[in-house]
């Protein structure tokens, strides 16, 4: 049975929660969301479907990681609910610290509440501060931090810079991660059919599956973006799940649906493969204009067709 879709006229957001997450950080970006109502959710799957449900008129979700790469439960969520677009990107910068209960020193860290991925990113500095630790594994990196107050057996968390705004805990150390460049890009997901309009520095997303498992079959895929002057910053796969070697693949393209270079390869994918999902078009968060060579102008798209159409043209010149 389809989703039953909830019209309402409020505007609101999902994200997910508790309040502190780097989602909730991606979602105090957005300008139309001050003031609106924000639904704290669980899962990625979980603010998708409000938005497919009519719940929410939009969702923050976490897209890419410049660490771990993809996120695969968001590429998989996308791939899966069908009538979504992505309308704006937005860059967090990953800052971990190091908290606990109050009155708690360093040296008497034993046990560390982390997400598996935050946990990770701190591999280093935790393996020099504290050798011989234990970690207990949370669901969120919010979590992790909460617990403490609620019976955790560990000592410690790691927790987003800031979270001691949200529950009274000390830090004991802070900029812990091993990447101080490490960025999550967040995208902000509705049912907008609207596409935002070309700014010069934009992304269009993609999710394309190949024809055919034949020698080749990938290449004809990337020819599609190659010979139009297309770059891509993002291709990652995903497994489609109906049977062994068979995938999807996640793009990002650098520029616009109304671009003629983009259009032009839009369309070769559509005529190469059996099913293309566009996700959107949307201008980049870091606001870098796309850059590319004069033979890929939109106006020699446009004086190419106009050739071929003087050639079908039984009208003499002259």
């Amino acid at each position: 049975m389809p989703a039953l879709h909830t019209q309402t006229t409020e505007v609101s957001y999902s994200y997910l929660g508790p309040a502190g997450t780097f989602t909730e950080a991606a979602l105090k970006q957005v300008p139309d969301a001050a003031g609106k109502t924000w639904h704290a959710v669980n899962n990625v799957g979980e603010a998708l479907a409000d938005v497919v449900s009519g719940r929410s008129t939009a969702a923050m979700i976490a897209m890419e990681n410049s660490v771990e790469g993809g996120v695969s439960a968001t590429q998989d969520a996308l791939a899966n609910m069908p009538g979504l677009r992505i309308i704006g990107e937005y860059l967090v910068p990953v800052r971990f610290e190091l908290v606990a209960r109050p009155g708690t020193a360093l040296a008497d860290v034993r046990t560390i509440n982390a997400h598996p991925v935050a946990y990770a990113q701190c591999g280093t500095w935790l393996n020099q501060a504290l050798p011989g630790h234990g970690h207990i594994p949370a669901s969120s990196n919010v979590a992790a931090a909460a617990t403490l107050l609620h019976g955790s057996l560990a000592d410690a968390a790691i927790a987003p810079i800031g979270i001691t705004e949200h529950y009274p805990l000390d830090v004991l150390a802070e900029n812990i991660g091993d990447n101080n460049n490490a960025v999550t890009r967040f995208v902000l997901v509705s049912r907008s059919r609207v596409i935002p309009a070309p700014t010069g520095a934009d992304k269009t997303s993609l999710i394309v599956e190949l024809p055919d498992d034949v020698s080749g079959s990938l290449l004809g895929m990337l020819e599609q973006f190659s010979t139009r002057g297309v770059n891509l910053s993002l291709i990652e796969s995903r497994p489609i799940g109906d049977a062994l070697g068979r995938y999807r693949f996640i793009i990002d393209a650098d520029g616009h649906i109304s671009d003629e270079r983009m259009a032009d390869a839009l369309l070769g994918l559509r005529r190469f493969s059996p099913n293309v999902l566009f996700l959107g078009s949307y201008p980049r968060a870091d606001k870098q204009a796309i850059e590319f060579t004069s033979r890929y102008d939109d106006a020699i798209f446009v004086e190419a067709r106009q050739w071929l159409a003087g050639l079908l043209d039984p009208t003499p010149e002259g």
